[in-house]
Protein backbone atom coordinates (compact mmCIF):
# COMPACT_ATOMS: atom_id res chain seq x y z
CA UNK A 1 0.00 0.00 0.00
CA UNK A 2 2.80 2.41 0.87
CA UNK A 3 4.38 1.78 -2.51
CA UNK A 4 1.19 2.74 -4.35
CA UNK A 5 0.92 5.96 -2.39
CA UNK A 6 4.56 6.76 -3.11
CA UNK A 7 4.06 6.30 -6.85
CA UNK A 8 0.74 8.21 -6.83
CA UNK A 9 2.07 11.17 -4.82
CA UNK A 10 3.84 13.09 -7.66
CA UNK A 11 0.71 12.92 -9.82
CA UNK A 12 -1.51 14.12 -6.98
CA UNK A 13 0.90 16.94 -6.12
CA UNK A 14 1.08 18.06 -9.74
CA UNK A 15 -2.71 18.08 -10.01
CA UNK A 16 -2.97 19.99 -6.74
CA UNK A 17 -0.55 22.59 -8.09
CA UNK A 18 -2.64 22.96 -11.27
CA UNK A 19 -5.83 23.24 -9.22
CA UNK A 20 -4.24 25.84 -6.95
CA UNK A 21 -2.95 27.94 -9.85
CA UNK A 22 -6.19 27.80 -11.84
CA UNK A 23 -8.67 27.79 -8.96
CA UNK A 24 -10.24 24.55 -10.14
CA UNK A 25 -10.18 22.50 -6.93
CA UNK A 26 -13.84 21.51 -7.18
CA UNK A 27 -13.67 20.59 -10.86
CA UNK A 28 -10.55 18.46 -10.41
CA UNK A 29 -11.99 16.84 -7.31
CA UNK A 30 -15.12 15.80 -9.18
CA UNK A 31 -13.16 14.65 -12.23
CA UNK A 32 -10.71 12.58 -10.20
CA UNK A 33 -13.58 11.00 -8.29
CA UNK A 34 -15.24 9.98 -11.53
CA UNK A 35 -11.99 8.76 -13.09
CA UNK A 36 -11.22 6.72 -9.98
CA UNK A 37 -14.68 5.16 -10.09
CA UNK A 38 -14.36 4.35 -13.80
CA UNK A 39 -10.92 2.78 -13.40
CA UNK A 40 -11.98 0.86 -10.28
CA UNK A 41 -14.80 -0.84 -12.21
CA UNK A 42 -13.98 -4.54 -12.55
CA UNK A 43 -14.41 -4.66 -16.34
CA UNK A 44 -12.40 -1.49 -16.97
CA UNK A 45 -9.72 -2.66 -14.53
CA UNK A 46 -9.47 -5.96 -16.42
CA UNK A 47 -8.96 -4.04 -19.68
CA UNK A 48 -6.35 -1.78 -18.12
CA UNK A 49 -4.40 -4.76 -16.80
CA UNK A 50 -4.70 -6.77 -20.03
CA UNK A 51 -1.36 -6.44 -21.85
CA UNK A 52 -2.95 -7.35 -25.20
CA UNK A 53 -5.22 -4.27 -25.12
CA UNK A 54 -3.35 -1.25 -26.53
CA UNK A 55 -3.01 1.84 -24.34
CA UNK A 56 -4.76 3.90 -27.02
CA UNK A 57 -7.86 1.70 -26.74
CA UNK A 58 -7.96 2.01 -22.95
CA UNK A 59 -7.51 5.80 -23.18
CA UNK A 60 -10.27 6.00 -25.78
CA UNK A 61 -12.60 3.99 -23.53
CA UNK A 62 -11.93 6.05 -20.39
CA UNK A 63 -12.16 9.35 -22.28
CA UNK A 64 -15.38 8.18 -23.90
CA UNK A 65 -16.95 7.44 -20.53
CA UNK A 66 -15.77 10.81 -19.20
CA UNK A 67 -16.85 12.83 -22.27
CA UNK A 68 -18.31 16.14 -21.14
CA UNK A 69 -17.84 15.31 -17.46
CA UNK A 70 -14.22 16.23 -16.92
CA UNK A 71 -12.13 19.34 -16.40
CA UNK A 72 -9.76 20.63 -19.05
CA UNK A 73 -6.54 18.64 -18.86
CA UNK A 74 -8.13 15.40 -17.68
CA UNK A 75 -7.68 13.81 -21.10
CA UNK A 76 -3.94 14.54 -20.91
CA UNK A 77 -3.81 13.01 -17.44
CA UNK A 78 -5.47 9.82 -18.67
CA UNK A 79 -3.07 9.66 -21.62
CA UNK A 80 0.02 10.11 -19.42
CA UNK A 81 -1.15 7.57 -16.86
CA UNK A 82 -1.93 5.02 -19.57
CA UNK A 83 1.45 5.48 -21.27
CA UNK A 84 3.18 4.87 -17.94
CA UNK A 85 0.95 1.94 -16.91
CA UNK A 86 -0.42 3.99 -14.01
CA UNK A 87 -4.18 4.12 -14.64
CA UNK A 88 -4.74 1.74 -11.74
CA UNK A 89 -3.35 4.47 -9.45
CA UNK A 90 -6.29 6.81 -10.06
CA UNK A 91 -8.13 5.91 -6.83
CA UNK A 92 -4.96 6.58 -4.81
CA UNK A 93 -4.26 9.79 -6.76
CA UNK A 94 -7.80 10.97 -5.99
CA UNK A 95 -7.34 10.28 -2.26
CA UNK A 96 -4.04 12.15 -2.14
CA UNK A 97 -5.50 15.02 -4.16
CA UNK A 98 -8.32 15.35 -1.61
CA UNK A 99 -5.75 15.43 1.18
CA UNK A 100 -3.87 18.23 -0.61
CA UNK A 101 -7.14 20.05 -1.18
CA UNK A 102 -8.02 19.86 2.50
CA UNK A 103 -4.53 21.05 3.45
CA UNK A 104 -4.86 24.01 1.09
CA UNK A 105 -8.14 24.87 2.79
CA UNK A 106 -6.47 24.55 6.20
CA UNK A 107 -8.43 21.42 7.06
CA UNK A 108 -7.19 18.02 8.14
CA UNK A 109 -9.06 14.94 6.98
CA UNK A 110 -9.56 12.46 9.81
CA UNK A 111 -10.97 8.96 9.52
CA UNK A 112 -12.47 7.75 12.77
CA UNK A 113 -13.16 4.03 13.05
CA UNK A 114 -14.97 2.78 16.13
CA UNK A 115 -16.22 -0.57 17.34
CA UNK A 116 -19.75 0.81 17.68
CA UNK A 117 -21.61 3.69 16.00
CA UNK A 118 -20.73 7.04 17.57
CA UNK A 119 -23.22 9.79 18.23
CA UNK A 120 -22.68 13.16 16.58
CA UNK A 121 -21.70 14.68 19.91
CA UNK A 122 -18.98 12.05 20.38
CA UNK A 123 -17.56 12.66 16.91
CA UNK A 124 -17.69 16.42 17.54
CA UNK A 125 -15.82 15.97 20.84
CA UNK A 126 -13.12 13.90 19.13
CA UNK A 127 -12.83 16.53 16.39
CA UNK A 128 -12.51 19.30 18.99
CA UNK A 129 -9.63 17.45 20.67
CA UNK A 130 -7.93 16.84 17.33
CA UNK A 131 -8.36 20.51 16.36
CA UNK A 132 -6.74 21.55 19.65
CA UNK A 133 -3.86 19.14 19.07
CA UNK A 134 -3.19 20.06 15.43
CA UNK A 135 -4.29 23.72 15.55
CA UNK A 136 -6.30 23.22 12.36
CA UNK A 137 -9.88 22.54 11.39
CA UNK A 138 -10.67 18.81 11.23
CA UNK A 139 -13.18 17.20 8.88
CA UNK A 140 -13.96 13.69 10.03
CA UNK A 141 -15.55 10.67 8.46
CA UNK A 142 -16.76 7.86 10.69
CA UNK A 143 -16.72 4.11 10.05
CA UNK A 144 -17.71 1.18 12.24
CA UNK A 145 -15.55 -1.93 12.54
CA UNK A 146 -16.77 -4.42 15.13
CA UNK A 147 -13.43 -6.26 15.06
CA UNK A 148 -11.94 -3.40 17.09
CA UNK A 149 -13.90 -4.85 20.06
CA UNK A 150 -13.96 -1.41 21.71
CA UNK A 151 -12.39 2.04 21.43
CA UNK A 152 -11.42 3.96 18.30
CA UNK A 153 -8.72 4.21 15.65
CA UNK A 154 -8.10 7.66 14.21
CA UNK A 155 -6.16 8.15 11.00
CA UNK A 156 -4.95 11.56 9.86
CA UNK A 157 -2.77 11.31 6.79
CA UNK A 158 -0.02 8.79 7.53
CA UNK A 159 -0.51 9.03 11.30
CA UNK A 160 -2.64 6.39 13.03
CA UNK A 161 -3.74 6.68 16.66
CA UNK A 162 -4.96 3.30 17.85
CA UNK A 163 -6.96 3.40 21.08
CA UNK A 164 -8.86 0.21 20.34
CA UNK A 165 -9.12 -2.92 22.46
CA UNK A 166 -7.82 -4.95 19.51
CA UNK A 167 -4.74 -2.70 19.36
CA UNK A 168 -4.12 -2.95 23.10
CA UNK A 169 -4.42 -6.75 22.93
CA UNK A 170 -1.91 -6.85 20.08
CA UNK A 171 0.48 -4.69 22.15
CA UNK A 172 0.07 -7.03 25.11
CA UNK A 173 0.74 -10.08 22.92
CA UNK A 174 4.01 -8.54 21.71
CA UNK A 175 5.02 -7.57 25.25
CA UNK A 176 4.33 -11.05 26.59
CA UNK A 177 6.40 -12.70 23.86
CA UNK A 178 9.51 -10.70 24.79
Amino acid sequence: MAELSTVARPYAEALAQVARETGTWDAWSETLGLLAAVCADAQVDALIRNPSVPDARVVELVQGVMAGKSVSGADNLVQILAENDRLTLLPQIAVQFETARAAAAGTLEARITSAYPLEEAQVAALCARLEARYQRKVAASHDVDASLIGGVVIQIGDEVMDASVRGKLADMRVALKD
